[in-house]
């Protein structure tokens, strides 16, 4: 078998549907793929849409502890028989030729980690659209070199399974949707593993955000940020360092420059996301700091 496909999964029948649905036109023979849906301790997990869906799928519901992402994924990824893993979320619809993306770029290049591209699909909503954009801009930033990508997120990614499984997996300690994934791709990145960035694997984010839910996502990214930069430093026993100040000045001008629509509103978006994201970070921070000092 060639792909296992690991779907982490919570509280979230509805969207489990509409990424089956996705996942039946697929244009890729179903006996050289898998799905394994995770379930992270919903209350009521989609068992009847995956036990339908199998009967012409390939595709099965694991149930797991309330955990978090990274650990849905982990098991996920112990229970799987594909040659590769790829990764996406229950909000994701894959396009048609998505594994077919993956399969030719897996064959170009070899052993390595593909990051395919995520699409908006609620473009009407400004808030998921100014996620959108600062993705866009991470993506252009991060990713330019090929072979050499630094940020290749989890709801579209693939890799060798004994790569994976070589380097650990996800590391738990990331008990949010925030960083997980960076952090994965640091660490493939030291490790000597290429990382490439594949525009023609897609899927269409359904993820619609409200001003709360978009301050509190990125609140969550703030504090993987700390994380993750603290995770980093501890490897190779430097100090924490986090973006330069151009890193910001380029991202409040990519609207602008790239001429998106409502340009001014997603400027003003950008800005909120990194003060949110600023407050996560130090948040997490001061978190950590009175923990090492209750230490004895």
């Amino acid at each position: 078998m060639d792909f296992s496909i690991i779907i982490p999964t919570f509280e979230r029948r509805a969207h489990v549907a509409g990424c089956l649905e996705s996942l039946a036109a697929l244009d890729f023979d179903r006996s050289r793929w898998e799905a394994i849906f995770v379930d992270d301790g919903s209350a009521a997990p989609a068992e009847e849409e995956v036990r339908t869906a199998a009967k012409e799928l390939p595709v099965r519901l694991l149930l797991n502890a309330h955990r978090g992402p990274a650990a849905a994924r982990n098991a996920g990824a112990a229970q799987a028989r594909g040659r590769y893993l790829v990764f996406t979320d229950d909000d994701c619809r894959p396009d048609p030729a998505w594994l077919t993306a993956f399969a030719e770029r897996f064959a170009a290049e070899g052993e390595c980690a593909i990051g395919g591209k995520s699409v908006n699909a609620v473009s009407a909503n400004v808030y998921s659209e100014a996620s959108q954009v600062l993705l866009d801009y991470l993506y252009a930033r991060f990713n330019a070199v090929p072979g050499k990508a630094q940020l290749l997120i989890s709801n579209n990614f693939a890799l060798p399974a004994a790569v994976f499984h070589a380097i650990g997996g996800f590391d738990t300690g990331f008990p949010k949707a925030a960083a997980e994934d960076r952090d994965l791709c640091a660490r493939l990145g030291e490790s000597g593993c290429p990382l490439f960035y594949e525009p023609r694997a897609v899927v269409l984010h359904h993820h619609a955000l409200s001003l709360r839910r978009f301050c509190r996502q990125h609140f969550n990214y703030g504090g993987g940020a700390w994380r993750f930069h603290q995770s980093r430093a501890e490897r190779a026993q430097q100090q924490l360092a986090v973006e330069p100040l151009d890193f910001y000045w380029s991202l409040l001008r990519y609207p602008l420059r790239d001429g998106r629509r409502r340009a001014g509103a997603l400027t003003v978006l950008l800005v909120l996301s990194q003060v949110a994201n600023a407050t996560g970070f130090f948040v997490e921070r001061a978190k950590a700091t009175t923990n090492s000092r209750a230490l004895p």
